[in-house]
């Protein structure tokens, strides 16, 4: 079975930072785009970052541009995303992802979320 476990999740106050990790098992991760998407209180789900395991190639949403790191172990099939500086409006259900594609429409599989809360 395709299992993606994301954790480290938790309540933050604005300007601190969280890494959030999804350990990723029952498919080939180096081959897949493992993406983290987040969910804030009546918004749509939206991407904040991808990372291809297999070449390091990443993409970042402008809203966490510097502020935010993804990074992959290719070892240990796990994708960590570093957040800093983080701000009320980062507050979401993150979500991690597998797919073909760095996009909503193009993953096939989702954890089940890890909710960050930042304080203002």
């Amino acid at each position: 079975d395709v299992q993606l476990q994301a954790s480290g999740g938790g309540l933050v106050r604005t300007g601190g930072s969280l890494r959030l990790s999804c350990a990723a098992s029952g498919f080939t991760f180096d081959d897949s785009v493992i993406g983290w998407f987040r969910q804030g209180p009546g918004k749509e789900r939206k991407l904040v970052a991808c990372i291809t395991p297999d070449d390091g190639n990443t993409r970042y949403d402008d809203s966490v541009k510097r502020r935010a790191t993804i990074s992959s172990d290719n070892a240990k099939n796990t994708v960590y995303l570093q957040m800093d500086n983080l701000l009320p409006e980062d507050t979401a259900v993150y979500y991690c992802s597998a797919g073909a594609y760095c996009g909503l429409e193009d993953m096939d599989y989702w954890g089940k979320g890890t909710l960050v809360t930042v304080s203002s």
